[in-house]
């Protein structure tokens, strides 16, 4: 390589992770995600609000394809499906039918709201699937900060699947991307997305994880100051607690905000995120 390119990489990898941060990322992420050769259907109502609708990506010619649930973040009082086309594509891209899902917000819907249409929207796809090329009994779920929470809390916590009509075993995996899954919410402004007078030993994930949850995927921004790396660590530990198979990764050099940039196919360069979540989904295929 150049000396002169070979020390200019580093800069110019630093200067692309600031600009990412500093500007609007989603504007900026979905203005150059290239949608060609995909099928995308949107708007699809998985429930009864405003706010229970879902928009699918699919490769082009799925068929009985894994699918994968997307959920946003947004501390669970904003953020919206749209905002997350490159999500919806750099999935489907892998081979996955993925939908991409918006969800009732605080603080009008607060916990458990979010997590019954995480539930809501899984049933859906569980029965709805085949008609854009997916297997409803191959289903995943991925999310972001508070989507992470929502993803990681439907999946393993006892009830929520049951309870909305989702069969044993059609939920084969979760990623949880730089998630909040062991915190007092009573110490910060994401409080009024709780009940009032809650107590979070009652609502983190990581307080009542099932012992048959499936495969369980924790990424961590090495650099996070918005979610606290402590929540995977804490989160990991009550998996193993529990005897639930997991991968706790730190990723290093990314933020809370690279670290969901970094699944775009156009910013892998920033870190690992998007490899190490296909990689995981792949080898839960593999199983």
């Amino acid at each position: 390589m150049n000396r002169r390119l070979k020390f200019a990489m580093p800069l110019l990898l630093v200067g692309a992770a600031a600009l990412f941060t500093a500007c609007n990322p989603v504007a900026t992420l979905n203005g150059t995600t290239n949608l060609n050769g995909l099928k995308v259907s949107r708007n699809l109502a998985y429930g009864p609000d405003t706010r229970n609708v879902l928009d699918i990506y699919a490769p082009q010619k799925a068929s009985n394809n894994p699918v994968v649930l997307f959920i946003h973040g947004g501390s669970w009082n904003n953020g919206s499906k749209d905002q997350y086309v490159f999500a919806g594509d750099s999935l489907a891209r892998a081979g996955y039918v993925t939908a991409v899902m918006s969800y009732r917000l605080a603080p009008k819907n607060p916990y458990p709201d979010y997590i019954k249409d995480a539930a809501l929207a899984l049933k859906w796809l569980q029965d709805n699937a085949a008609q854009y090329g997916g297997n409803g009994q191959r289903l995943y779920v991925v999310g972001h900060s508070a989507g992470a929470f929502n993803a990681v809390d439907v999946v393993d916590t006892p009830g929520w699947l049951p309870d909305a009509g989702v069969k044993a075993g059609t939920v084969r995996g979760v990623v949880g991307i730089a998630g909040p899954y062991d915190y007092d919410f009573r110490e910060f402004p994401s409080k009024t997305a709780f009940p009032a007078g809650a107590d979070p030993a009652n609502i983190m994930p990581s307080r009542n994880v099932r012992s048959d949850a499936p495969p369980n995927l924790l990424l961590v921004a090495a650099n996070d100051t918005t979610v606290d790396p402590s929540n995977g660590v804490k989160m990991e530990a009550a998996l193993k607690a529990a005897g639930v198979p997991h991968t706790y990764t730190v990723l290093p050099g990314l933020n809370h905000i690279t670290i969901v940039g970094a699944l775009s196919r156009n910013l892998t360069f920033l870190g690992g995120t998007r490899k190490a979540v296909l990689d995981f989904l792949a080898a839960q295929e593999r199983r």
